[in-house]
């Protein structure tokens, strides 16, 4: 096997500036029940020790923390209560009330809502906290607004007010948008200039067969203020990573548009979304990120057939460069460990430039 010559970061900032790294880098999405497993089964003392051992290129995440006021337990910023949620492998949080529900004009939020503050918030630590991880890659702040208006709302009212009260949906994401942009620009300010390699500005916009928004939503309510997501952190050095699930071939164009470099997370087995014609269209304009998926494949196949997939990935979306390894989303816990072990050895095997 070769031998290493960069760091993670190095080997993510060389595939970000389309340069040739010495081989892949590859990153780690899971769940916590997932993680346990993987790290049980490494006979290694945690999460970290695994990801070392897998030679994953783990990014750290920078956030500020919170200092505002006294939250009641399970309840966030917004006035989310998060409760629990059982299934067969473990645990998901999920939203158990929907503070705007029944405040259905602008001027009853007006009245009846509080928004969070990004003076909530301190940041003085995040330069040391950067400059304690000097080989990591480094990611911060973003945004994904339309994700925190389902919770207010509730995800179908969300999608009915569309429809029904596009200024209102306007006002309240605009809201979200100016809380992150806030927060963002406060990382960004803390960090200095290019310590921070990747910002998530994200919006799930498909299904497993299409959009869930029309081209014409997608443009009046997100698009905007995704712009001024993208442009803040162009402006700050950082590349500008977009996680938008399911098939959404016929949006990409749009968010390239909007300034996007990284596409996450290929789910290749939706509608249009076939590796070779993504790797075609729009490999000049973009990074790609994920690709094995977690659907079908780490959970149902075979090591081996994880093994050629990896492969299978990295001659697709890795010709050229331009590829970044990871699972399609976060891999459940009733993927096999020995599959995970098989996905990031086939990609330390194969992924040499």
């Amino acid at each position: 096997m070769p031998a290493e010559t960069m760091t993670s970061r190095e080997r993510w900032l060389a595939t970000l500036q389309r340069e040739r790294p010495d081989r892949i880098p590859m990153d780690y999405w899971a769940t916590d029940e997932a993680s346990q497993r993987l790290v049980k089964h490494l006979g290694c003392r945690d999460l970290g020790q695994a990801m070392e051992r897998l030679h994953v290129d783990l990014p750290h995440t920078v956030v500020g923390r919170y200092v505002g006021p006294m939250l009641a337990e399970d309840v966030d910023v917004f006035g989310i209560c998060f409760v629990e949620a059982e299934y067969e492998n473990g645990v998901y949080r999920e939203a158990a009330n929907h503070p705007l529900a029944g405040l259905d004009t602008i001027d009853a939020v007006e009245a009846g809502y509080t928004w969070p503050s990004p003076d909530w918030y301190d940041y003085g630590h995040i330069r040391a906290e950067i400059n304690g991880r000097p080989t990591q890659p480094i990611r911060g702040g973003g945004s994904e607004p339309f994700l925190t208006y389902c919770q207010l709302r509730g995800l179908e009212q969300a999608f009915v007010d569309l429809i029904e009260r596009p200024e209102y949906v306007e006002y309240c994401l605009g809201k979200l948008f100016d809380l992150a942009y806030a927060d963002t620009q406060r990382i960004f300010d803390q960090a200095g200039y290019g310590n921070v390699q990747i910002t998530y500005v994200a919006e799930d916009m498909g299904s497993q067969t299409g959009l869930l928004f029309s081209p014409a939503q997608i443009e009046r309510f997100l698009v905007p203020g995704m712009r001024r997501m993208i442009e803040l952190a162009h402006d700050a050095g950082a590349y500008v990573f977009h996680h938008n699930d399911g098939a959404i071939r016929r949006v990409i164009p749009t968010m390239i548009d909007a300034g996007i470099d990284v596409l996450n997370p290929i789910q290749w087995r939706c509608e249009g979304m076939d590796r070779a014609a993504l790797k075609r269209d729009f490999g000049d304009h973009l990074v790609f990120h994920g690709g094995v998926d977690n659907q079908h494949t780490l959970p149902f196949a075979t090591p081996d057939a994880v093994r050629q997939e990896v492969a299978d990935n990295i001659r697709i979306l890795g010709t050229e460069g331009g590829y970044i390894l990871a699972p399609c989303h976060n891999i459940q816990a009733v993927s096999p460990p020995e599959n995970i072990v098989a996905m990031y050895e086939a990609g330390y095997e194969y992924g040499w430039c």
